[in-house]
């Protein structure tokens, strides 16, 4: 089944846990396609994940599309969110609403994902006002880490906690059709999950939010990096790959790979019986071989 922003609120109004996993490239998105999970998320985490950046920061918009276009080809059942990287959205809504577009018709997005407070409402309410779907992110919001003197959990305090509530209630009313609660407390993400009226997606940020998104290199542990408290590791894909490699490079320098039985282009000489008659059927193949060398 195809999600819709439609059917995620009524999931959200029945009850149903909604699933959102990152992607970045074709094969990925076909596998969270084929195992249903709900919604999609390029994300600039790809920026550290799949370039070697130190930062989601210095992921450009070029950057982002390219990926997301790849993402798409591979999703077809789940809702498809594409992140505005950082500085593509803080100059005000004519350039949040120029990198927006170019993320749905470039990028194939269905929807955009925008990291921020109070100070994005314009921004975002400019968008939903000629119909692109924007996904809130408030709580920690990695793009600004420098900023929130790291990657600490946010909300932890009376007034933290009313900030990023009444963020989150403004953001609503500027059309937001869902939000992203990252790394704050569990009872805090539960309060603001019973005061919108939008699905909210937990990342560390307790049970009760609408749903819960992952990052995809967390959860199959192929990530070399930090891990955060609230990352599960469902497989270890990292040990699989590690044993393949190292199973390729032993087979090649011991001679085990290839062997005959994977050896399927097998020269038939029709009629060939003896070691002699092959060689004299070979060698006008011979000949031509060393001719082209010489002239090389």
């Amino acid at each position: 089944m195809t999600i819709t922003i439609q059917s995620l609120n009524k999931r959200r109004a029945a009850g149903t846990p909604v699933t959102m996993m990152t992607a970045y490239d074709f094969l990925t998105a076909r596998a969270c396609d084929t195992h249903g999970v709900d919604m999609i998320l390029c994300g600039d985490s790809l920026a550290q994940v799949c370039l070697g950046y130190d930062s989601t920061s210095r992921l450009t918009l070029d950057e982002m599309i390219h990926h997301c276009r790849a993402v798409a080809r591979g999703a077809s059942a789940p809702f498809l969110v594409g992140d505005l990287p950082f500085g593509s959205y803080f100059r005000g809504p004519n350039d949040t609403v120029a990198a927006a577009v170019r993320m749905l018709q470039e990028g194939h997005a269905e929807g955009v994902k925008m990291e921020g407070g109070i100070e994005l409402v314009d921004s975002v309410r400019a968008l939903t006002r000629i119909g692109i779907p924007v996904m809130a992110h408030v709580g920690l919001t990695p793009q600004r880490h420098t900023a929130l003197s790291g990657y600490r959990v946010q909300g932890r305090t009376a007034q933290g906690a009313r900030e990023i509530l009444h963020a989150a209630l403004a953001l609503e009313d500027a059309g937001a059709f869902s939000i992203v609660l990252e790394a704050i407390p569990h009872e805090l993400g539960a309060y603001i999950t019973s005061r919108l009226k939008i699905p909210t997606i937990g990342i560390g940020a307790g049970p009760w939010t609408s749903g819960q998104v992952l990052v995809y290199d967390d959860v199959m542990a192929t990530w070399l990096g930090h891990k955060a408290k609230f990352v599960r590791r469902f497989a270890d894909v990292r040990g699989e790959v590690q044993k393949g490699i190292t199973s390729f490079v032993d087979a090649v320098k011991d001679g085990s790979f290839p062997s005959m039985e994977e050896e399927s282009y097998v020269w038939v000489l029709s009629g060939c019986v003896a070691g002699s008659e092959v060689r004299s059927k070979m060698e006008p193949l011979i000949w031509v071989s060393e001719k082209m060398t010489a002239t090389r």
